[in-house]
């Protein structure tokens, strides 16, 4: 059977590399991207793609009714990967509007629109809508506490988790209200190629290259679950072709380390594997700045739902993955290297202080 999917947000992050898998493993469907191309967003991670006529991009936002409607309808859409997002919790703490737009105004746009597309083609039973989620809205665990799972209670904690935690609700209401067959999966920090660097892995790797400081919020013992992006597009297949329509589906990678730890380890992978730094022992870059506002002290996945039901568990250990993206970030300068923009610098100097961002 071929598929027609809409991957949302598909020059960004997640997305971009779903779109890299599912066109490698998936030959035979016809994939669509709609990426509103804001900062995160990067064109260039799809590029060769589109060049070669895999994937068909369209620049719009999520938000634009007409737009999405017209999308569906003129590229006969029978699956939905819904990822775009805003997703960075510091720039949801300095600015939330842009979050409630896109990840309830958005999403809500988007279901409107897939329901009223489903309907108009006979409710094909086939047909899916996957909203992609995070961990965050379930807020923080305490150290002994037991890892989140598809029955844990949301409280979320900050602006970014709190809008995602309204665009779940969403998405469930329209399955239960509406019989949508919709499907619902709540992830762990992701890490990998294409991640812009505003994010903690990509940063500490560019100003290590770079000789600039590495910001580690509080006393670095803050803890994520880590889950390399590949396997997590591995995990959103599954979900998307063969999960129950009005069920979650918790994504981990089992690979809980603290973020001091992390850094750490990404010098010594620096130090390894690239060559003439500007700065060595790498360590010495470690800056500890103010604690971000209401910093969720530990995120954890209990994916055993996932694995007895869709037969997906992690593959790549959190040693592996980050030696895969030191590599790729060594060879890959053309890509992350134009994305250091001037705003790009006035935002790490908001952000943590003057030094960072020079």
């Amino acid at each position: 059977m071929t598929r027609h999917l809409l991957i949302t947000g598909g020059a960004g992050f997640i997305a971009g590399n779903l779109v890299h898998h599912w066109a490698a493993t998936h030959p035979q469907d016809r994939l669509v991207v709609l990426d509103a191309l804001t900062y995160a967003g990067n064109l260039a991670t799809i590029g060769p793609l589109i060049d070669a006529g895999r994937v068909q991009f369209v620049h719009g936002d999520i938000g634009d009714a007409s737009l999405v409607t017209e999308v569906l309808q003129a590229q006969a859409i029978s699956h939905v990967a819904h990822l775009a997002a805003e997703s960075h919790v510091d720039r949801s703490i300095s600015g939330p509007g842009a979050f409630l737009r896109t990840n309830v105004g958005g999403t809500f746009t988007l279901l409107e629109a897939f329901r009223v597309h489903w309907l108009a083609k006979g409710s094909p039973e086939h047909w899916r809508f996957l909203h992609v989620s995070t961990d965050e809205v379930f807020g923080s665990l305490e150290p002994q506490d037991p890892p989140f799972s598809e029955s844990t209670a949301y409280s979320p904690r900050s602006p970014y988790a709190a809008s995602k935690a309204a665009s779940d609700h969403l998405a469930r209401a329209w399955q239960h209200t509406y019989g949508l067959p919709v499907l619902v999966s709540n992830c762990s920090n992701n890490y990998g190629p294409y991640h812009f660097p505003e994010k903690l892995i990509p940063l500490t790797l560019i100003n290590i290259l770079l000789g600039r400081p590495i910001p580690v919020y509080g006393d670095g013992s803050n803890v994520r679950d880590w889950l390399y992006v590949h396997d997590h597009c591995r995990a959103l297949e599954r979900v998307l072709l063969a999960g129950e329509p009005g069920s979650t589906y918790c994504i981990g990678g089992n690979n809980e380390v603290a973020n001091l730890d992390l850094v750490s380890l990404l010098c010594d992978l620096m130090e390894e594997l690239a060559p003439d730094l500007p700065v060595r022992p790498c360590r010495e870059l470690i800056r500890f700045v103010a604690d971000r506002p209401g910093h969720d002290r530990r995120y954890a996945i209990d994916a055993s739902h996932i694995r007895r039901t869709l037969g997906w568990e992690p593959q790549v250990t959190v040693q592996e993955g980050l030696r895969r993206t030191v590599q790729w970030y060594l060879a890959n300068r053309g890509w992350w290297e134009p994305l250091l923009s001037p705003e790009y610098s006035g935002y790490l100097e908001a952000q943590y202080g003057a030094s960072l961002g020079a």
